[in-house]
């Protein structure tokens, strides 16, 4: 396992779209805090820029490598090792560099300029984003060999988490304006570790007096050390569920 591990975690990390993310990274997150007069608005603007770059990247990246590798996964099923340790491998090399591009990036630069628990908050929301995305690629990589389709189905699954779950959020709250549906929104929340991310970061801003009664809710629970844990457990729980079923399927796939 540890072979397969290094040999992914070395060839991804000398990829130059890695590289180009991490610079990428560094630069827009090296700008946004030297020009912002606060660092509160350095992190608002980097928790925009985390809550697309990163998902996006993550998805199609890990997706491409995916089949990028198949033939490299078809020599490993040859010889003699379990499914499950190449799957693992495969999984933990692409956290392991990704992790360390998005760390190297702008978790840095994040936890100079905003040395406090809001830093490491947002840096640590970065990296499960990482994961999550990452987890959510692999699962659309083993669910079809076609390689276009695969793709589309990653760009499909950021476009939902991204614009379309918030779309149906808002009808929702459109048509059922005339009852407290507040608490109904947290649970709500919890299906899209984006806005949940978003949710977390916003509670410790104090961005919640700008939202009336529904911030008041939201800040009553996410800003909260039992809200926080439960947020953080949710967002564990979206790395674990996609690649467990992505390591059923991939078990039992006739390669």
């Amino acid at each position: 396992m540890n072979k397969i591990y290094k040999h992914v975690m070395v060839d991804i990390i000398r990829n130059r779209m890695v590289l180009f993310y991490t610079l990428l990274l560094f630069i827009v997150s090296l700008s946004i805090f030297s020009l912002e007069d606060t660092s509160s608005k350095g992190i608002l603007s980097m928790l925009n820029i985390i809550l697309m770059i990163v998902p996006l990247v993550s998805l199609i990246f890990s997706t491409i490598y995916m089949y990028n590798s198949g033939e490299f996964i078809e020599l490993l099923l040859s010889q003699p090792l379990k499914r499950n340790t190449i799957w693992w491998s495969l999984f933990i090399g692409l956290l392991t560099a990704l992790g360390l591009a998005f760390l190297l990036g702008a978790g840095i630069v994040i936890l100079i300029f905003e040395t406090s628990l809001l830093g490491l908050m947002l840096v640590l929301c970065g990296l499960l984003l990482s994961c999550i995305f990452t987890a959510l690629a692999l699962l659309a990589a083993v669910l079809t060999k076609d390689k276009a389709k695969g793709i589309g189905l990653s760009i499909m699954l950021w476009l939902y988490f991204t614009i379309i779950f918030d779309g149906i959020v808002l009808f929702m709250l459109f048509q059922l304006s005339d009852y407290p549906i507040e608490k109904f929104m947290i649970a709500i929340s919890m299906f899209n570790p984006i806005d949940l991310a978003r949710i977390l970061i916003l509670m410790q801003l104090d961005v919640s007096a700008l939202m009336g009664y529904t911030g008041a809710i939201f800040k009553d629970f996410f800003g909260t050390a039992s809200g926080i844990s439960l947020s953080f457990g949710t967002l564990v729980l979206w790395v674990i569920i996609p690649f467990m079923y992505s390591l059923r399927y991939f078990k039992k796939k006739d390669l």
